[in-house]
Parts: C-alpha cells; sequence; structure tokens
C-alpha cells in the first residue's frame, strides 16, 4: 500500500544530507492510537503530551461517575482517533515551529523507496546545477479553450497537480 513520506531538512541548511534529513510518514499511527500521551512523549510533544494525559484523565473520573460513562468513553476515545490520526502532522509541525523545512513529499511503497527517491533527485540535482528545470506548470493544450488547463476534475494545486 503506498503511503506519503514528508522529508524535512535542518533550519538554515541550503543541502542536508542523509543522516541531517527527518522522513516522517503521513499517514495513522497506530502507537499513537493505542498510547496517546506515551507516543506524543516520546516525539518530544510535550504539550500535547499533557494535553492527551489530562482529556483522558477527565475521561477517565467521568467513566466512573454513574451516568456518565458514555461521555467518559467518548472522550477517551476522541484523544485516541485525534493522535492516530494527527500525531504525525503534529511532529511535523513541530518540527516546522522549530525552522525545518518541507522540502519533498513522496508517495511510495516503503521508506526505503521514498529514500531512494529523494536522495537520487538530490544528487542529480547536485552533479546538474546548471540543467533546466522541469517545467511542471499546468498549462493548457493547443486545442483547448483559454483559461482552462485541468480537466475531468484534477484541479491544479498552486500551479502544479
Amino acid at each position: 500500500m503506498t503511503s506519503s513520506y514528508i522529508f524535512l531538512t535542518p533550519p538554515g541548511g541550503t543541502s542536508a544530507t542523509a543522516d541531517e534529513t527527518r522522513t516522517i510518514r503521513d499517514g495513522f499511527t497506530l502507537l499513537g492510537f493505542l498510547f496517546p500521551w506515551v507516543w506524543l512523549l516520546a516525539h518530544r510533544l510535550w504539550l500535547h503530551a499533557a494535553a492527551a494525559f489530562l482529556l483522558q484523565g477527565i475521561g477517565g473520573a467521568l467513566m466512573d461517575e454513574p451516568g456518565l460513562g458514555p461521555a467518559g468513553a467518548a472522550i477517551l476515545l476522541g484523544v485516541n482517533i485525534l493522535v492516530g490520526l494527527e500525531g504525525q502532522n503534529f511532529r511535523v509541525r513541530n518540527l516546522a515551529a522549530k525552522g525545518w523545512n518541507e522540502d519533498a513529499l513522496i508517495a511510495a511503497d516503503t521508506i526505503g523507496v521514498a529514500e531512494q527517491i529523494y536522495f537520487s533527485d538530490r544528487a542529480a540535482i547536485a552533479a546538474s546545477d546548471d540543467a533546466a528545470a522541469p517545467d511542471w506548470q499546468n498549462k493548457a493544450g493547443p486545442n483547448s479553450p483559454h483559461g482552462h488547463a485541468t480537466s475531468l476534475g484534477l484541479f491544479g494545486f498552486d500551479g502544479g497537480r
């Protein structure tokens, strides 16, 4: 199954090496779903972990009260689902706030394939600095009406696909 991988480069660096670049899979995290605040602590997201711990404590306390069990269970499940679905995004946003740059988003079957694609592209760019960059602009064809560059519902994103 294909996943997306986000490549982040350290702040202030123009050419990052493989040791400096961070790769984060964009998607659901099972460990974040099962152990939300522990997972957040393991990834140094201190405030997120404190909020998750607090909310889970409130949910647990509500489950002990008669008649409030479903509300407590909903809070516990909500925290687990939120961290499972958005935990990786929390990591990316935390690094971006520290100055890290989102350099690439690559869809691949495994992280190894994604890293091969990313670093082979970087090696090719370094080898031919004066080579012309590919034109990824989404332009209209010669027989299409002006201003209609996309078709079949494939809308461009910032001029690209």
